[in-house]
């Protein structure tokens, strides 16, 4: 209890401290213990507005024989913070590493409220996420944040990983393994899928999503093949970047869906056809996806970028 009210004189200190900090979160999102000592606080499936103050994506922490490992702390400093809260709910155990999945700030901002209470806390990410970082895509990712909840994100700044992380590496923290798996470019070119084999748990990131569909700025290839590593970890249990944890229906459903959108677009661009064209073609198949959040505004990107990428697999 002393160090859940200390944590609370700090949250309420820095926001009176820092002028035009937004306030905490106000919504009371719950805790979910989805296996032995792994939590996950699973946002709204939803793009980032003012009503949930950009909170949208899975923040999580596991708990080891040393200290606490955070997964993605979130958006903003305010979802941090609340992640903080929850932890000191839930252990006196310190935060000992922070694991970044990718470079979209929904997932890594919250940092910043980690930082603030562990300074020399080791932060793991993507060397190519750290370099784009250091090249402007934090801030835009602040900038981009604050504009769609309209401020309710301000005071968050950019604190971005201290350490590389790359694909294969093997992080043994507290008696557990933390293996990052990618097959390099996938939803994006900065992707680490987390897999802690000893509690059964994978971290798809945003290489799957459930009730979600996000754009794909890596590849369609390499996302798939990410969700095909995945199912063949032996995982049990699949937290995806957005959406409700679940078994391994969350990587396969969502490898089905992308690959239908890939396959006919190729199909389309091997028939001569535009990717406009490819569109009515495509739609009848996707029935399952229709009604998840973002299907509407991102299949004409996903399209032209899978129209794109056949194009250039015609190269190779």
């Amino acid at each position: 209890m002393l160090r859940l009210l200390l944590l609370s004189i700090c949250i309420f200190a820095s926001s009176q401290s820092l002028a035009g900090k937004a306030p905490p979160i106000h919504n009371n999102y719950s805790l979910e213990e989805v296996a032995d000592g792994v939590f996950v606080v699973h946002g709204p499936t939803e793009p980032p507005n003012k009503q949930n103050q950009g909170f949208m994506n899975n923040p999580s922490f596991v708990l080891t024989t040393d200290g606490v490992v955070v997964i993605d702390p979130g958006s903003s400093v305010q979802t941090g913070e609340m992640l903080m809260m929850h932890i000191a709910k839930t252990t006196t155990k310190p935060v000992i590493a922070v694991l970044n999945t990718h470079v979209h700030g929904d997932h890594w901002l919250g940092n910043q409220a980690i930082v603030a209470l562990y300074p020399s806390v080791k932060i793991y990410g993507h060397p190519e996420m750290s370099k784009m970082i250091n090249e402007g895509e934090g801030e835009t990712w602040i900038d981009f944040m604050f504009r769609l909840t309209e401020g309710a994100t301000e005071g968050t700044k950019v604190v971005g990983p201290t350490h590389p992380l790359n694909e294969g590496d093997v992080l043994k923290i507290g008696g557990l393994s933390f293996q990052a798996m990618g097959p390099g470019k996938a939803h994006t070119n900065t992707d680490l899928m987390i897999y802690v084999q000893e509690k059964s748990v994978i971290y798809l990131s945003d290489n799957g999503n459930k009730d979600f569909i996000v754009p794909v700025e890596g590849s369609f290839r390499g996302n798939i093949k990410a969700l095909d590593l995945a199912i063949k970890s032996g995982a049990r249990v699949f937290i995806p970047g957005h959406g409700a944890t679940s078994d391994s229906s969350v990587a396969s459903r969502y490898r089905d869906f992308l690959s239908i959108v890939y396959e006919t677009t190729k199909a389309g661009f091997e028939e001569d056809k535009a990717d406009y064209e490819i569109r009515p073609q495509l739609m009848p198949k996707l029935e399952f996806w229709k009604n998840w959040t973002g299907f509407d505004g991102q299949i004409g990107q996903l399209i032209n970028f899978a129209y794109l990428e056949a194009e250039a697999a015609d190269f190779e």
